[in-house]
């Protein structure tokens, strides 16, 4: 014990008392158990059974055990050191606790039970002081009456804090299991939610009223084995109509109500296990489902202007391995607003170059005049969407000078053909050079000249 320095003693038992402690050499706190017992052989340390069960024991909700010493006669437990109990807790509370709150300690201690259930343990003195918490984390402490599931009857008569003792035990039934932790459990979810014991009883007699007051009295079809059990005590249930549990405890939910009163039923083979409470429907908010096992409801998708957009119906970010689920609905909001804009922009570019191409389109057909008698004139194809320099026996003709070809022919008449203008020279420096035609076809095919298709094509040729 020399490596350890005592602070302060933060409890005192019947067994023992609990002091807190530094470690000296690696700073550590701890809490420091001393039994009140003397121990003469490290044998009869090392079979005790909280020894026994807790060296058994690694789980994030069971207290954890560090080391066991014994010194001059004197056994120490050296543990984790966690804050407070639970039951100081509800007292600096004031208030009842939420059914948020409700459900995260109960689902933690659910958990540490079906642990230790597993590994063949199961509590017997499970009460609020024996529930540590430190911030949101609340841990299973005080093995001193565990007891292996599995091990021979009879059991110990007096177990648990009379307040949470299942009413098999308080007929001195010499046969229980681990249904006397579901009883404890639900007595100590109803004072969670309301800060008062459900069963607070002056002793066994009373403690058993108190149950009848709050669940009835027994009939033989709801519990035959405690009439039974009454009978061989010569004890006789107090006929006494039950009170329905939510008038107790207004502030809990229909599921918290349905889990607490099947917890504390009177027959141990109709409480739930530690596994079927935890599949509760008041625990399915603590269960994670997959996305691939979800069942997702269809989702209206209304396409704006053309525009497909997916909308998330649920904003909440989701907890899954992948990237995919982790938009928000402000990201989906931020990116559907940008995804709008930029669309009104596009839509406004196109609008507005349509009505240039149709100002140009009206301005070129009344620029070209046709005399043509007893046929209608001919009109060539429009060629203003579409820009094209047409590459001709190596002279390059524009839309001005076919639309002044076609002015001057005529159809079915007598007049002399129209003369064709002589060839242009070849260009000067700054003009279209014939080098460089090919590769002007090739930049007008390729790109959209939305603003140089009207100046391109009423350029005039410079001798």
């Amino acid at each position: 014990m020399e490596r350890y320095t005592i602070i302060k003693e933060v409890g005192n038992g019947t067994f023992g008392s609990v002091w807190r402690a530094l470690n000296k050499q690696t700073g550590e706190v701890v809490a420091i158990k001393k039994m009140k017992k003397k121990y003469y052989s490290w044998e009869e340390c090392v079979n005790l059974r909280e020894v026994k069960s807790l060296r058994k024991m690694n789980h994030s909700n069971i207290v954890k055990l560090k080391e066991v010493i014994r010194e001059n006669e004197i056994l120490y437990f050296v543990f984790e050191y966690m804050e407070i109990n639970l039951y100081e807790l509800m007292k600096e509370k004031g208030k009842p606790f939420s059914e948020v709150e409700v459900r995260n300690w109960c689902y933690q201690v659910l958990q540490g039970l079906s642990y230790m259930h597993q590994r063949g343990y199961f509590h017997r003195d499970l009460k609020p002081e024996n529930l540590l918490v430190s911030k949101d984390v609340i841990k299973i402490a005080d093995f001193g009456l565990a007891r292996e599931i599995d091990s021979k009857p009879p059991y110990t008569e007096y177990v648990s804090t009379r307040w949470y003792r299942a009413p098999e035990v308080l007929l001195q039934s010499p046969i229980y299991n681990a249904a006397v932790d579901m009883w404890a459990m639900g007595a100590i979810m109803a004072e969670l939610f309301s800060l008062r014991p459900l069963f607070p009883g002056s002793c066994e007699a009373d403690e058993v009223y108190k149950i009848c007051s709050v669940l009835g009295t027994p009939s033989r079809a709801e519990w035959g084995e405690g009439l039974e059990l009454a009978s061989a005590i010569n004890y006789q249930f107090p006929q006494v109509a039950g009170v329905h549990l939510s008038l107790l405890i207004p502030s809990a939910s229909k599921d918290a109500i349905n889990l607490i009163t099947s917890l504390c039923s009177w027959d141990p083979c109709k409480r739930p296990t530690v596994m079927e409470a935890l599949q509760h429907p008041f625990f399915q908010s603590c269960y994670y489902v997959p996305p691939s096992l979800r069942v997702n409801a269809p989702v209206t998708r209304t396409p704006p202007s053309g525009l497909l957009f997916a909308v998330s119906s649920c904003g909440l970010s989701e907890k899954t391995p992948g990237r995919r689920y982790s938009t928000t609905l402000m990201d989906q909001k931020s990116s559907m607003s940008c995804n709008l804009k930029a669309h009104a922009a596009v839509s406004a570019g196109m609008k507005r170059n349509l009505e240039i191409k149709h100002q140009e389109t009206l301005k070129n057909e009344n620029s070209v005049n046709y005399s043509v008698s007893q046929h209608p004139p001919y009109r060539p194809p429009p060629m203003i969407n579409k820009p094209i320099a047409t590459y001709m026996g190596g002279n390059a003709y524009g839309v001005s000078d076919a639309a002044d070809k076609f002015s001057n022919l005529t159809f079915g008449s007598n007049k002399p053909p129209a003369k064709h203008p002589s060839l242009p020279p070849p260009l000067k420096a700054g003009g279209w050079h014939h080098g460089s035609r090919q590769n002007d076809l090739f930049h007008f095919h390729g790109r959209s000249q939305e603003n140089l298709g009207a100046k391109i094509y009423s350029r005039k040729v410079a001798g």
